[in-house]
């Protein structure tokens, strides 16, 4: 009944393109990760009646085309619904509303817990003073712990289901993560309080349970907008496809339509100054296209019928028809923005440091306080003696100091990076810098400046070259004309498509631009050149550069003295790539490298056992900066791949990157010499709580003194710069 009612309901979301295809498109929930991702296609994909699913992590959007007029979305829900996704039409607000729900869970539960620890203190000072000489009998003490239970139980009990919900997953799959123990504590510590309380003991801990949990919240709410940026990276790139298409009709004329409308075998027309809005193929008119966008090479490419473009390339000089290749959501952006979604899925699922010592610390501490209890009750005790014992072994042994061992000295590390003009993330990102061996840098505006600059030309013939260049939007004009200085352009100023720019100066007619344009053969092919001559007089060359960026070389020297390998992989032709690894001192480079390219020569990497940092600028990098074991990105880099990056380096220095490197090793060292130390004061602790050396409020100090130690330590590398 509900299959057909949903069959009914969803055959008002199918449109029909016009060769009568259906197509849907389905708001899916529950998706986590890369290997979702590929289920949820693989599923729909399956379903009778359908040519391809294509579904976006980001957004939770799931696009079905069907192979004709007939599809029916009822049975792709009633399949998803079976592995548990369950789906709905999509709504662009639903599916807001959806990405935002863990943010808004946390949101709250972080407002109860803070509501809980302010409220419930204001029954337990009075009862702390008490300790100290001042008046306060049995009764009144315990009214005031009944008042602070009261308050801090349903708090405590509201604001720790992220952590139980997040525990109960963990142990699900036979592991024990962080969040086991803080709930095991915070639960054991209000069953203790409320034994006290009822048999009129001195101590409960109300207060210290609701508090604990307002402390991590806010790292965990932090946490989560630091990762709800990280997956904007991918909306950012998908936000550089042109929104609209111009959509030129059977009888000439020329219609504005959504993107989205867009259908394999439309004729569109691209004009100067746009983009290119889909994957097409030229029909008509030549051009000059940009291609930064996707390989980051700094000369522009030439493009004439029958040439296959880009969504996202920059069409410079020339009016373009296009036959469409491809929809918008199978574009070459949409690719590259689902790779930064696998890469940025699979690098979440990167285990931390705390994490691998929380899977060794919660089986040993809870069966110890387990065993202490059983055994403290055979041995005589009475219940309530063996549970404070119990109680005593899980409060001495906290998880406080080991759960500060590595943020501790994260924020420390962060902080002296941050000075330093790089900024940090994550604390994961941290340790994962800490474990690379093999840095892949991209060349155009990392290890150079991004920007062609004119090489050496005498003064008198740039002069005659530079009115026509004011005139021209070409990037290597625009080099020239700014090498030139200020002045007046040319006149009577005709661009040809993919060719160069014609004018007139002081009354005689000249041309600037390639060399087939001017009549000449151009000397070397890989050279970046542009050429000028006035008719029937000398022809000039002008040659540009990209140039190194003046400690590019000083900073691969001290990666290798890190022992790391280096490799450069990048998007340009093979004579500017080569020119600038040989010059920054690395051995090994590529050139002529697509962003998929790149990804792949990552995953071999990994396939090998290497740790790679990548270093990238473009938007032809942030597939590999996502799928990198790290990364990083300078100030100067694009939007989305800042967003997709590690760490981010303001500056024009590469310096930042070994340096970066150098506080993320030390910041691992004083991470495990913090787990020593917590190890060490638990062999230590524990026994006194068993054998009742210790009660539960000497325990809460002495856990509180462990934690003090460890920060301590953190601030070390403040005094030792990192070094040690």
């Amino acid at each position: 009944m509900t299959i057909a009612l949903n069959h009914r309901d969803l055959s008002a979301f199918v449109t029909h393109d016009d060769s009568d295809q259906g197509r849907v498109e389905l708001l899916v929930t529950g998706a986590r990760c890369a290997a979702c991702m590929s289920k949820i296609e693989r599923v729909a994909g399956a379903a009778p009646g359908v040519a391809s699913a294509r579904f976006n992590l980001t957004t939770g959007k799931l696009a079905v085309r069907f192979l004709g007029h007939d599809g029916d979305p009822g049975l792709i829900i009633e399949a998803l619904d079976k592995e548990g996704y369950p789906s709905t039409p999509f709504d662009p607000g639903k599916a807001e509303a959806a990405h935002d729900k863990e943010g808004r869970t946390l949101a709250l539960a972080l407002g109860v817990a803070a509501f809980g620890a302010g409220n419930a203190m204001m029954f337990t000072v009075p009862v702390w003073a008490g300790f100290f000489g001042q008046e306060l009998d049995p009764s009144t003490r315990q009214l005031m712990y009944w008042f602070a239970a009261a308050v801090a139980t349903p708090c405590a009990l509201f604001a720790g289901v992220p952590f139980f919900r997040s525990a109960w997953a963990s142990l699900s799959k036979g592991k024990a993560n962080m969040d086991v123990p803080i709930s095991i504590g915070v639960i054991l510590t209000l069953i203790v309080s409320f034994s006290e309380t009822l048999q009129q003991g001195p101590h409960a801990y109300f207060d210290a349970a609701v508090t604990l949990l307002f402390l991590l919240l806010i790292g965990r709410y932090m946490d989560h907008k630091l990762r709800a940026k990280a997956r904007g990276a991918a909306r950012d790139l998908l936000a550089l496809q042109a929104p609209v298409a111009t959509r030129l009709l059977a009888d000439g004329g020329e219609q504005i339509v959504p993107v989205g409308d867009v259908e394999v075998g439309d004729a569109l027309v691209v004009v100067p100054g746009d983009r290119i809005p889909v994957n097409a193929q030229v029909e008509a008119g030549s051009s000059d296209i940009d291609n930064a966008l996707i390989t980051g090479e700094t000369a522009s490419a030439i493009v004439g019928p029958g040439a296959v473009v880009n969504a996202g390339a920059l069409n410079l000089s020339g009016r373009l028809v296009l036959r469409v290749l491809a929809r918008s959501e199978d574009s070459a952006i949409a690719a590259i923005a689902r790779l930064m979604e696998a890469g940025a899925q699979s690098r979440s699922n990167y285990v931390q440091l705390a994490d691998k010592a929380a899977a060794l610390y919660v089986p040993v501490v809870h069966t110890l306080a387990a065993l202490t209890f059983a055994g403290g009750w055979a041995l005589g005790l009475g219940p309530r003696e063996a549970l404070l014992r119990a109680a005593a072994v899980l409060i001495v042994t906290c998880p406080c100091a080991l759960g500060l061992a590595v943020p501790a000295v994260q924020i420390v590390a962060s902080g002296r990076l941050f000075r330093k003009g790089v900024l940090v993330k994550t604390g994961a990102a941290l340790e994962r810098l800490a474990e690379v061996d093999h840095v892949v840098f991209d060349k155009t505006g990392v290890l150079t400046e991004g920007r062609p600059m004119l090489l050496d030309a005498p003064p008198q013939v740039l002069a005659m070259a530079a009115p026509l260049a004011r005139a021209s939007r070409h990037p290597l004009a625009r080099a020239l004309a700014e090498a030139a200085g200020c002045g007046d352009p040319a006149t009577e100023v005709k661009e040809v498509a993919g060719m160069g720019v014609e004018g007139v100066i002081d009354g005689r007619r000249a041309r600037l631009g390639r060399a087939a344009f001017l009549g000449v053969e151009s000397r070397q092919a890989d050279a970046t050149e542009l050429w000028f001559g006035f008719d029937g007089d000398t022809r000039v060359r002008f040659t540009f550069e990209d140039r190194l960026r003046p400690d590019a070389a000083a900073a691969i020297a001290q990666l290798k003295a890190l022992g790391l390998t280096v490799e450069v992989l990048s998007g340009d032709v093979t004579g500017p790539v080569a020119r600038a690894a040989h010059e920054a001192g690395v051995d090994r480079w590529t050139a002529g490298l697509t962003p998929f390219d790149k990804v792949a020569v990552l995953d071999r990497l990994k396939e090998s056992g290497r740790k790679v940092l990548m270093v990238g600028d473009g938007l032809n990098d942030a597939a590999a900066l996502a799928r990198a074991h790290a990364s990083m990105a300078p100030g100067s880099a694009v939007d989305a791949s800042q967003s997709a990056a590690d760490l981010v380096f303001s500056g024009q220095g590469l310096e930042a990157i070994p340096f970066s490197i150098r506080v993320a090793r030390a910041a691992r060292r004083r991470a495990m010499e913090n787990f020593a130390f917590s190890a060490l004061y638990n062999v230590v602790a524990a026994p006194a709580a068993i054998f009742g050396l210790v009660n539960p409020l000497v325990a809460a100090v002495a856990m509180s003194g462990s934690s003090l130690v460890v920060t301590l330590n953190a601030l070390r590398m403040n005094l030792t710069g990192g070094r040690r």
